[in-house]
């Protein structure tokens, strides 16, 4: 792999003048394990590699929750979290594939290169077990513990000199691989080489084509975070930089966004805070499961109330076109843009209506509509056919985030209100003002003492 590691270092971790920081190396050195406390849930060991693990964490849930026949979908066998994980690994791959004529590549160790014992005593143990029967145990012995572990003498120059590429040209080829590397997933740097597997399948070359700013690393060098165009390959298959819905034009810049429904959603506490507007392709994707990103960390909130995700509503096609005119998030329009949102929405939309429609909804003649009025005027009582309540989940991989450092879903009950007046009122919390981007007036009642935490 010697002649594209510079691209891809390149690419991952920028080019930091002091090299990559020792700390945030180990960080992400971990591999896919399943908390011993929550079958489906994926553990986190430190700050950095959510970037990766959420998204994976996103799709293993949709596959667990809707693509299984047992009810239980807490509950899995070692063997049906190794079908889960390697099936959910390889559905990552086959959505960053940009041709198929390129093929897949998986990034391996090198032959006689796992880091978890010296190379010398690898080949020793194979030369001596070459005619002895498998352990017992169904891990190589090598690999009994699939933890960050021995990523402190690996190091960062050496985990990369001891990394080995190869190309399959199937779907059919790389499920049968992915399968075979389970362990490897599971090991030291298990999430750096699926990402690095994701990059190379990728192309490096169409993912710079995608990122706003070629010089912003996937990883950040200075804290360990994970960019949004990480996230964003990982959960849509393009690596651009922003949320929004399609491409927009700034001082004749050409800015990429969001172009197809995503399989399981995005939301940010960062719109809340008014820095950044996500689109409805990841605010309402296929399955009723969404990333939720904090200032530093990103988790996972979901449901099987499929409902949630059905087809746009007129109402909701209506606030979703009225916004895309009111880019900065305001709630109202200039009125002279009111015919064109009028003639996207297939309305009625001759000048003396439009007209007629101007004073009815701008009284006062400030010259501009709301959109509360707007929504009032042409699209009355219309029901969402999202159910009064149903029971949520919320995950989070730190072990530290969870109560008693154990990685496990907390489980709530969520109300989706009218825009009226709320009968119930709970706590502002991050998780609540991150969903209230979505639904503005959800409440969360959660069966823990405390709220999940977004961090």
């Amino acid at each position: 792999m010697s002649e594209l590691n510079k691209d891809v270092v390149d690419l991952v971790w920028g080019r930091p003048s002091s090299g990559v920081s020792v700390s945030i190396f180990r960080r992400w050195a971990q591999g896919f394990v399943f908390s011993e406390s929550e079958l489906t849930a994926l553990e986190q060991f430190e700050g950095g590699p959510c970037a990766v693990i959420a998204p994976v964490q996103a799709f293993l849930l949709k596959n667990v929750l809707f693509n299984r026949e047992s009810s239980n979908w807490r509950q899995m066998s070692e063997e049906e979290q190794k079908m889960a994980l390697c099936s959910t690994l390889s559905e990552i791959l086959e959505s960053v594939c940009s041709s198929t004529s390129t093929g897949f590549c998986l990034v391996t160790w090198a032959k006689g290169q796992s880091p978890h014992t010296s190379t010398q005593t690898i080949t020793q143990a194979q030369s001596q077990t070459q005619d002895m029967p498998e352990p017992a145990s169904s891990q190589p012995p090598q690999e009994q513990q699939p933890t960050a572990l021995a990523a402190e003498e690996l190091g960062f120059e050496q985990f990369h000199s001891v990394l080995h590429k190869r190309t399959v040209m199937s779907v059919a080829h790389l499920r049968e691989e992915v399968l075979s590397l389970y362990h490897t997933w599971r090991g030291c740097c298990g999430v750096l080489l699926f990402l690095y597997s994701v990059i190379l399948t990728k192309g490096i070359e169409n993912i710079r084509n995608e990122i706003q700013d070629t010089m912003e690393p996937l990883i950040d060098p200075v804290h360990g975070h994970g960019s949004q165009s990480l996230v964003n390959l990982l959960i849509t298959g393009h690596a651009v930089s922003n949320v929004w819905d399609g491409d927009r034009e700034c001082s004749g810049m050409k800015l990429q966004g969001i172009h197809k429904q995503a399989c399981v959603g995005f939301l940010t506490l960062m719109e809340s805070l008014r820095y950044c507007k996500v689109g409805a392709f990841l605010k309402s994707p296929k399955f009723p499961i969404w990333i939720l990103g904090s200032e530093t960390h990103l988790s996972v909130f979901f449901t099987k109330e499929m409902s949630l995700v059905g087809p746009e509503s007129p109402s909701e096609q209506a606030r979703r076109v009225f916004q895309s005119f009111d880019p900065e998030d305001n709630g109202f329009i200039p009125e002279s843009l009111l015919e064109d949102v009028m003639k996207a929405l297939d309305l009625v939309s001759e000048p003396e209506y439009v007209t007629l429609v101007k004073s009815k909804l701008d009284p006062e003649n400030l010259g501009i509509i709301l959109l509360g009025p707007f929504l009032l005027e042409f699209f009355p009582d219309q029901d969402s056919g999202i159910p009064d309540s149903f029971p949520v989940y919320h995950y989070n991989g730190l072990k530290q985030s969870n109560h008693k450092e154990r990685v496990e879903y907390v489980e709530g009950t969520a109300l989706v209100l009218g825009f009226e007046d709320p009968m119930v009122r709970t706590d502002d919390t991050p998780v609540k003002r991150c969903l209230q981007t979505k639904w503005p007036y959800i409440e969360l009642l959660w069966t823990t003492d405390r709220s999940p935490s977004l961090n």
